[in-house]
């Protein structure tokens, strides 16, 4: 009963993942988990406690997340405010003290994002999340298609059409194509039953990916 009231607290409580939650998104989560755990380590407090404890914490979390949601200031006082590292291509010692940034640290995500050199970087942003922002300079950045000139399709979103041998009919419906369809554009790629086929997306481009059982097998 537990683990199905967890599942359904968290699913209620959004779909974000550990390290995008705000502090005190962290915080309920631990506190729900403790409660949970509570009730089937010690038989002699009751399921009800745990129960009660959970919903209450679920509310509160709701509760805090609207006022989060309508108030900036509330928003500011309860997740905090991201915070500059970089300015121009110069570090913020002062900025990275108060919030107990190592630079060894801010370096090797600087490196991660492939930005190696500090003066690379226009601003770094430390995000109420714990995540770090980066907007590279101009000189620094790959060329884009329209710093290029050129003139380029905008793509679709990927969707899944078959999976295991089994047609997707949802999908398929969503991507606009009918069944019909779907086997001829097999039968072009040599494959005369779907059922053989293991993975097929429609792709960014608009074509139909297509990947048979035993291809990656030696």
């Amino acid at each position: 009963m537990l683990y199905i009231l967890l599942v359904i607290v968290m699913r209620l409580m959004g779909k974000r993942q550990i390290g995008q939650l705000q502090p005190f998104e962290l915080v309920i989560t631990i506190v729900i988990a403790e409660l949970a755990v509570l009730p089937m380590n010690n038989l002699g407090i009751p399921i009800t406690n745990g129960v009660i404890g959970i919903l209450m914490l679920m509310a509160a979390e709701v509760f805090i997340s609207l006022l989060v949601l309508k108030s900036e200031r509330v928003r500011a006082l309860v997740c905090g405010t991201p915070t500059m590292l970089i300015n121009n291509g110069r570090l913020l010692p002062e900025a990275m003290q108060r919030l107990r940034v190592n630079l060894n640290d801010l370096l090797e995500q600087l490196r991660s994002k492939e930005y190696p050199n500090v003066s690379d970087i226009a601003f770094a942003v430390l995000e109420n999340n714990g995540a770090l922002s980066v907007i590279p300079k101009a000189d620094a950045q790959p060329p884009t298609a329209r710093d290029l000139g050129r003139t380029v399709t905008q793509p679709l979103f990927p969707v899944t059409l078959i999976v295991d041998g089994n047609v997707n009919l949802k999908n398929l419906k969503l991507a606009g194509i009918g069944v019909d369809t779907l086997i001829a554009q097999a039968r072009l790629q040599q494959i005369p039953d779907i059922r053989d086929v293991f993975f097929a997306q429609l792709t960014t481009r608009g074509q139909i990916d297509w990947h048979l059982r035993g291809e990656g097998d030696s």
